[in-house]
């Protein structure tokens, strides 16, 4: 996919902050003169549509985000939203949540809706305008607040921001110019998003076959004796993981006791640290209670319960996590423990949170090879996931690359640094 080459015949220098200069025959206008605050109420026991908004997503009916966050027992007194009003989320301005909305329904009184004045305005020009990286660096800049966690944007400083302001049919023809293009990156990043998801449970199949079946060639099976998988090698034994190691079960100490990096102990309050393979610190401790060494296996007993990354250092853990300290091959306990995933997650409990306990953990039965095999099933696995892992990053790369280029396309077009025109559109943007 290429990026469009072609520039206005000349420039000018910009009066706001969004490019150091605007095509010559672009205008520049306030927010405030192209739309306006929109505050009308949702009468009582209105049966309008719930629209929610996020970054990255934009405003979709909340029925389609059912689980994302909390749903609102009433939408009495909520604004009201039309198809083609911008909703932007006061708080989070700053970090890109901004949207266009495609539906006519009600929404938090928490964010602002604000619709064209007039008729030559296409509001999906701003909307892209309003996501760019620019537009947040200046929303952040406009938020009043005395941290970042309360920063909020209102309209009285929103309104006063001079924007960019190309004539109507050049709005119309970006906006359709950008459809096009985010529709063509949209397909592409789905079809990597598929083939990203049948890898990773083409690596958990693998790692799961030969963490219950082993890799010798020719094995007799028997009935398992738990309930996680049906056979096992006959030879193999079976025990409880607490006879394969140590589990230590993580500690919350007081919040207090909390500090700035350089200042404690790196602590793990549970998943939410968690890496591809290793946590990455951002929590410090001067209190901690209990310990995962190097090289213990993290295991997330709290939604999502199961979650697996290993100690590349020590950590103080909380009461979200708990490691286990092998007493055999630790690669393959590694594998062992990531294949017990699903299972963790189906004894979980709880009705504010799911949860597993560490006897739950320590209880489990599961398969136990001699310890020469667990050497072969580890270095198999070694080398079948790397492989695997070597196809998923390059997917993953491929859609960093794609969402890069959705930025500098959308910069480029609504800023004029790239002239678009009909023809732009007909022949889908390349150049």
């Amino acid at each position: 996919m290429k990026l469009h080459s072609e520039t206005y015949d000349s420039y000018k220098n910009a009066e706001g902050e969004w490019s150091e200069t605007i095509p010559s025959e672009w205008q520049e206008k306030r927010v405030k003169d192209l739309f306006r605050l929109v505050t009308d109420a949702a009468p009582a026991d209105n049966d309008y549509e719930l629209l929610s908004l996020y970054a990255g997503i934009g405003v979709k009916p909340r029925k389609d985000l059912e689980a994302r966050g909390n749903k609102a027992s009433t939408t009495d007194g909520y604004w009201i939203v039309r198809k083609n009003d911008i909703v932007v989320n006061k708080l989070l301005a700053w970090m890109g949540s901004v949207g266009l909305s495609e539906y006519d329904g009600v929404t938090s009184p928490a964010y602002d809706v604000l619709r064209q004045v007039s008729k030559d305005i296409d509001p999906r020009y701003f909307a892209y305008l309003f996501r760019t990286e620019t537009a947040k660096k200046i929303f952040r800049k406009n938020s009043r607040g005395i941290m970042d966690m309360r920063l909020r944007l209102y309209f009285d400083k929103l309104g006063a921001i001079t924007v960019p302001n190309p004539s109507y049919a050049e709005q119309a023809t970006i906006s359709d110019y950008l459809d096009t293009k985010s529709k063509q990156i949209d397909s592409k990043q789905k079809l990597l998003l598929e083939k990203i998801k049948k890898y990773k449970e083409l690596r958990e199949s693998i790692i799961f076959n030969a963490v219950v079946n082993g890799v010798e060639n020719e094995c007799i099976f028997e009935e398992s004796g738990y309930i996680w998988a049906a056979k096992k090698p006959k030879h193999w034994e079976v025990k409880r993981l607490k006879e394969l190691g140590d589990t230590i079960m993580g500690q919350s100490p007081e919040s207090s006791s909390y500090v700035d990096e350089g200042k404690g102990e790196a602590f793990l309050q549970g998943n939410a640290e968690f890496g591809a393979e290793h946590p990455q610190e951002k929590v410090w401790c001067n209190a901690v209670k209990k310990y995962a060494k190097e090289g213990d296996i993290l295991v997330s007993v709290r939604a999502p319960v199961g979650a697996v990354n290993v100690a590349n250092k020590a950590y103080g853990i909380g009461r979200g996590l708990c490691a286990f300290r092998s007493k055999g091959d630790h690669r393959y306990h590694l594998y062992l423990m990531k294949s017990l995933c699903r299972y963790f997650n189906s004894i979980a409990t709880g009705s504010t949170y799911v949860a597993i306990s560490v006897q739950d953990i320590r209880d489990t039965l599961v398969p136990n090879p001699p310890y020469h095999e667990q050497l072969k099933i580890s270095a198999y696995l070694d080398s079948a996931t790397e492989r695997l892992d070597g196809i998923i990053n390059n997917l993953k790369t491929q859609l960093t690359k794609l969402s890069e280029l959705r930025v500098a396309i959308v910069n480029d077009a609504v800023n004029g640094h790239v002239k678009i025109t009909k023809t732009s559109n007909d022949a889908g943007g390349a150049a």
